[in-house]
């Protein structure tokens, strides 16, 4: 096992030929290759890189890069609209649909014992270690799962073998994730490298993946002093330590400690990445830290226009709603359906500010009635962006004309803020 690359620093802008470079020169440290699967993310990872980290590994490789499977998890399909921006001359007919709930595959299962014992105790049930057919039975001699490493709600810090075991994952393995995530507690675990569900998944690595050709591109994107994003770091192995120093650099760029409290937060979702709550509620996870008690956080949401990105999760949440995680166990308990989606369950929790700040959700497309009915406050999006304009606010402080002092998050995406007495 090995760190075939690792470049980068909270200052380093590396550029696309530099990017391309590193690439190459790690594919020919690895030697001839003949039958090629990446493994990118979808576009709600649009700015991750990984989309022209892919185009590139077409380029090298030509006809022996065979299949292209965006780790989707529980999100849905690409359109062709998304795959031609992001992907660009990598071709149509390369692109493989994960299907969560059918074309997976259980490898192996995380003893009971270790679950228990990394969670404290919170989870003892055996994790399945689920992967898709295409991954675990397509027979490819190199398997490069590629995407940005980021502070994480459900594992602490994006990326690495959670694309693998959650982004091509099964529907048990997606659900018991998430749920372990959850009920250890978020706020514990956001940009640490070393959490419970982390310690699951490379036990799983460790021990059922050691035949499987994987190796992983990792990114580290941020923002330079003019606003524009770069890429900080970029990370190329096949080991442990591949991910620890992405997590490492991330945790530099993307952590944002604040000395004081927020009582005002206004997050915009940009309209081409957020159409659900689903994914929108990076605005919750990822504010939360840094927002007072009794603080507002304002959610300028455009283009969302339904809660779960499946149909079936998306009539959980509206039946449950966003809770206290109290309330929320107490559901999973009496109710089969949350029992059956604890995915939805974990999320429910991730999106609940715990009664301890207000959720103004600003929609493009959903109603006052679905929003309150929820648990979030409804908010006028015109009469808010006239107000909270997106396109005049810039990323921290802002003071409004009338003397109120709000702080902005352009993308929930890219980052985590936190106030410094809550990561103590």
């Amino acid at each position: 096992m090995a760190t075939y690359l690792a470049e980068g620093s909270p200052t380093t802008e590396l550029t696309d030929d530099r990017l391309r470079e590193g690439l190459a020169s790690c594919f020919r440290q690895l030697g001839d290759r003949q039958h090629v699967l990446a493994l990118p993310p979808d576009f709600t990872r649009y700015n991750s890189r990984a989309g022209l980290l892919t185009c590139m590994t077409h380029d090298y490789f030509g006809d022996r890069l065979t299949d292209v499977m965006p780790a989707l998890g529980t999100h849905v399909p690409m359109p062709d609209w998304q795959l031609e921006k992001m992907f660009p001359g990598v071709p149509k007919s390369l692109f493989r649909e994960h299907r969560w709930r059918e074309d997976v595959v259980t490898i192996g299962q995380v003893p009971s014992d270790f679950v228990s014992q990394v969670t404290e105790g919170i989870c003892s049930k055996p994790w399945p270690t689920q992967l898709n057919r295409l991954v675990w039975e397509g027979g490819h001699d190199l398997i490069l799962s590629i995407g940005q490493v980021v502070p994480h709600e459900v594992i602490g810090m994006a990326n690495y073998n959670k694309n693998v075991f959650i982004g091509t994952g099964g529907a048990v393995g997606i659900n018991e994730s998430h749920f372990i995530g959850a009920a250890y507690g978020m706020e514990r675990m956001m940009g640490r490298a070393d959490t419970p569900l982390r310690r699951i998944l490379n036990y799983a690595q460790d021990h059922f993946c050691r035949d499987l050709p994987l190796v992983y591109v990792l990114t580290v994107v941020g923002s330079n002093d003019a606003g524009k994003l770069v890429t900080r770091g970029l990370f190329i192995g096949d080991d442990h330590e591949c991910f620890e120093r992405a997590a490492e650099l991330s945790v530099q760029v993307n952590f944002t400690v604040l000395e004081e409290e927020l009582q005002k937060v206004v997050v915009y979702l940009d309209p081409e990445e957020f159409h659900s709550t689903w994914l929108g509620n990076k605005s919750v996870y990822r504010t939360r830290m840094a927002i007072a008690d009794d603080g507002e956080l304002i959610v300028l949401a455009p283009a969302v226009r339904t809660f779960g990105e499946d149909p079936e999760i998306d009539q959980l949440i509206r039946k449950y709603g966003y809770r206290t995680t109290p309330e929320i166990m107490r559901f999973v308990e009496e109710n089969e359906d949350l029992q059956n989606n604890l995915s939805a369950a974990a999320h429910l929790i991730h999106g609940s500010s715990e009664n301890r700040f207000s959720i103004t959700y600003c929609p493009g497309g959903l109603s006052r009635e679905e929003v309150e009915g929820v648990g979030y406050l409804y908010g006028d999006l015109d009469e808010a962006q006239r107000r909270y304009d997106p396109e005049q606010l810039t990323d921290g402080w802002n003071s409004m004309p009338d003397g109120e002092k709000v702080f902005f998050v352009g993308n929930p995406a890219l980052g985590l803020w936190a106030n410094e007495k809550r990561i103590r």
